[in-house]
């Protein structure tokens, strides 16, 4: 039988002499309710906001990109690579040929990339998910046309419902200095757009057209710039990745979503976790009510300490009674904040209970939240290690003091 846990628990629920040590312990067990409630909600919260910007960000990048290790261009015409046609786990491959231009529209100028795609290999995601205004069509009775990026849009003020609209495209001709000619230095192609991509940081200068377009701008008709293309088995990419980095050598680099931007993965999650751990700082305050609650309860029952001494319990018992006390205070309060913040984060998610501010030019109408076990379990053994660690030093505080009052005594 266990001893000091049966003391701690009927002097948990049991009524005190000294009304406010029940309202003090009420008090400890809000303020870990709360914090592991904030804790979890917070986490949810930023699990949707990481979840909408990485969705948002891999709708327009590939799962697999094969780049040069050096240089902008490579020969396509690799063993490794021409495998990887054939591969059939490979599915919409691509060759893309990308490069900074100079574009023109009535008398505006801005400086954008042309990337240049084979066929609709990314149709299947732009049709829905990344055009904000016309349509994505990169090819029509032989004929190409182009998707620009809203950035290209508002700087050149370009309107693609007139059907006239035509954007000139400068790109420096290799080979061709200090001509008679400025023009003959440029090669110089007109192509209309017919779609405007969502305002997103990653496609905002772009110019998708067809890889043959892009070829005649760029002059460049033999090497690529990077090999696009997505896998059946998602399961074991990262495995595929490797073998295919193996495969093809050091002269190339092959990066999966992650690696082609490092930076925004890097700080969606340094902030998550930074936040985290503000207001887990946060929370440690609100836990030290516990040592009040204890300290208030150790001075209430010094009658009954006096006579469990007196039948032969030690300072490592009553100490015990008092620990577990802080931890049944704990525990209650953190299971109940975890369920109360399980149970707005499920409002949140099928009801949007807290609505995105209208006129804000968002793509949801509700704050996102995502729940996630290892969210819960995180924030279980932060909060009880915490509270634990407060109650076991705060119960042999008490029953050091309570040695001292009797010695006095």
């Amino acid at each position: 039988m266990n001893l000091p846990y049966l003391f701690a628990k009927r002097y948990l629920f049991s009524k005190k002499s000294v009304n406010a040590i029940n309202i003090i312990s009420g008090i400890s067990i809000v303020g870990v309710l709360v914090s592991s409630a904030a804790l979890i909600i917070l986490l949810s919260s930023f699990n949707g906001m990481e979840n909408l910007i990485l969705s948002m960000s891999s709708q327009f990048a590939p799962e697999i990109k094969i780049e040069p290790r050096q240089g902008k261009l490579f020969d396509p015409n690799h063993p490794g690579i021409q495998a990887l046609k054939k591969d059939s786990n490979v599915i919409n491959y691509t060759e893309v040929l990308q490069e900074k231009v100079l574009l023109q529209y009535e008398n505006r100028q801005y400086i954008g990339t042309i990337k240049g795609i084979q066929g609709n290999s990314i149709d299947h995601q732009a049709k829905d998910s990344l055009i904000s205004n016309g349509d994505y069509n990169l090819m029509q009775d032989s004929i190409p046309y182009a998707v620009i990026g809203a950035g290209v849009q508002a700087n050149l003020g370009v309107s693609i419902h007139t059907g006239l609209s035509r954007i000139d495209i400068y790109s420096p001709r290799k080979g061709v200095k200090n001509s008679a000619n400025p023009a003959d230095e440029f090669n110089i192609r007109s192509i209309q757009p017919t779609g405007i991509f969502k305002n997103q940081q990653d496609f905002d200068n772009l110019v998708v057209t067809p890889i043959s377009f892009a070829q005649e701008v760029l002059g460049e008709f033999n090497r690529i710039s990077a090999i696009e293309f997505y896998v059946k088995d998602k399961k074991n990419m990262e495995t595929f990745k490797n073998n295919l980095q193996t495969q093809l050598g050091d002269n190339f680099v092959v990066k999966n979503r992650e690696e082609q931007n490092p930076t925004l993965y890097k700080n969606v999650r340094v902030e998550r976790w930074a936040v985290y751990f503000i207001l887990t700082l946060i929370s440690i305050i609100a836990l030290f009510n516990i040592v009040g609650s204890l300290t208030m309860l150790v001075l209430d029952k010094k009658e009954d300490m006096n006579i469990l001494k007196n039948i032969g319990a030690d300072n490592s018992m009553i100490q015990k009674i008092f620990f577990y006390e802080g931890l049944m205070i704990s525990l209650i309060g953190c299971v109940s904040g975890l369920v109360i913040g399980y149970i707005f984060c499920f409002l949140q998610i099928n009801y949007g209970i807290i609505k995105v501010e209208e006129g804000a030019n968002m793509l949801i109408d509700s704050y996102p939240i995502a729940l996630r076990l290892s969210d819960f379990i995180i924030v279980f053994f932060t909060i009880t290690s915490i509270a634990g660690l407060i109650a076991y030093f705060s119960s042999k505080i008490s029953v050091s003091e309570l040695n001292k009052l009797e010695a006095t005594d």
